[in-house]
């Protein structure tokens, strides 16, 4: 019985102000749970949670996954645009082409998203969160799909996605070349067997789908912190 994906966990420089950026933007709720500390609640058929957990550190490259946002029409993603920029997002430039139809922005932490252009085809059946792009191989995209028994709905030219199957947002990789990681990644995967489940179990099953056990330096009482093929950190949380 594999684990479910409980939650998407964003190292915050200040947890509260990063909530309520996400929590405008994404019209989602703030979760009433003080276990999860700081968290909101999807309001979709998105699936998972958002925690923000603090952090000193300061954002100093760009991360391993973001949020590709989706729009409706023209004007729908010039609202999302000017929602994100009002409640403290900004403009970034990634290096993309003036021709491409997405308008990149960074969240108040510095945190990239994409707000993608009508009609995209990729996800075109997909809710407002559309997509967490990631960078990431092949390999990595064949160990997520195992770990939460999503299926692959893209498997090309060594890109990978997956889908849960109620729906909700794909994650996607987008295979080489993959960026450096020169220290711990700011996003993270908490992941939780069912409440019936054994979580030293599901520990020893990750390991053999090709996870590892890690220390990432940071005491949660009832997480063990793993990292998957790529070294991409990931908690698996006590069942519930």
């Amino acid at each position: 019985m594999t684990s479910h994906l409980l939650a998407l966990c964003f190292d915050a420089n200040d947890p509260l102000r990063l909530a309520r950026f996400w929590a405008g933007v994404l019209d989602w709720e703030f979760a009433d749970d003080p276990h999860d500390g700081i968290a909101l609640l999807p309001s979709d058929d998105t699936g998972f949670r958002i925690r923000f957990l603090p952090t000193r550190e300061q954002k100093a490259v760009p991360n391993r996954m973001h949020f590709d946002l989706t729009s409706a029409s023209l004007d729908d993603q010039q609202r999302t645009v000017a929602t994100a920029l009002a409640l403290g997002g900004r403009h970034i430039d990634v290096g993309q082409r003036p021709e491409e139809g997405h308008v990149v922005l960074a969240d108040p932490d510095g945190n990239e998203f994409c707000v993608t252009e009508p009609g995209n085809t990729f996800l075109a059946d997909c809710g407002f969160i559309g997509a967490l792009a990631c960078d990431g191989s092949q390999e990595v995209g064949y160990f997520w799909s195992e770990a939460l028994g999503w299926p692959l709905v893209w498997d090309q030219d060594q890109e990978t996605a997956i889908r849960a199957p109620y729906g909700g947002p794909k994650i996607t990789w987008g295979g080489p070349p993959l960026l450096p990681k020169p220290g711990r990644n700011r996003l993270h995967f908490d992941l939780a067997p069912p409440a019936d489940g054994d979580r030293r179990a599901e520990v020893d099953r990750l390991v053999s789908l090709g996870a590892t056990r890690i220390d990432i330096g940071r005491d949660e009482t009832g997480r063990v912190a793993m990292a998957d093929p790529d070294g991409n950190e990931f908690c698996v949380l006590t069942p519930r």
